[in-house]
């Protein structure tokens, strides 16, 4: 069929004649549900979007402007904008974007790591002043996670020594980082 009998058969839709809204059916509806599988990719909702799309096309067929270009083009546009839509549909409500602002950022922002890295220098710097058992129990217990009872039993000691170790290795490097 010419594209000019297709744009006659839709002019004709506009103004409600089912005969012409009947031929336009029979000579598009192929094409369109091929443009509607492509889209939704699945044959049960490809048949139900071109029903759907009929329903368009035989409501807003007075939108339809006669010219030049080719009037297929008119019909697919609207099956495919109607398939997208029903993508769309399918998606639950996307979250407003201003909900972003009151999500926190768990890591430290870039003068917080160069605040932390002079920090650490310092911090390790402080760690080798202390004896090397000492340092290594506060290493343990505050970098590694281990527990009073694990480090002294690592270190051979009373647990109440290895308190009395910890607390004043770290008043020792509270003095150096006062410094």
């Amino acid at each position: 069929m010419a594209p000019q009998d297709i744009s006659k058969l839709i002019v004709r839709t506009s103004m409600k004649d089912r005969a012409a809204f009947d031929l336009l059916y029979r000579q598009t509806s192929a094409k369109l549900l091929g443009v509607c599988l492509r889209v939704l990719r699945d044959r049960g909702d490809a048949e139900e979007a071109l029903q759907e799309v009929f329903v368009k096309i035989w409501t807003k067929a007075d939108r339809f402007a006669v010219s030049d270009l080719s009037p297929i083009s008119w019909l697919v546009a609207v099956a495919r904008n109607h398939a997208i839509d029903r993508i769309r549909a399918r998606r639950g409500p996307s979250a407003d974007i201003d909900a972003a602002l009151d999500v926190a950022d768990p890591a430290p922002g870039p003068e917080a790591m160069a605040v932390a890295g002079g920090e650490t220098e310092r911090i390790h710097h402080c760690l080798d002043e202390l004896e090397k058992d000492r340092a290594a129990a506060v290493r343990g217990a505050y970098l590694s996670g281990e527990s009073y009872a694990e480090l002294a039993e690592r270190f051979k000691v009373p647990l109440n020594t290895m308190r009395t170790w910890l607390r004043r290795s770290l008043l020792k490097l509270r003095e150096c980082l006062e410094r």
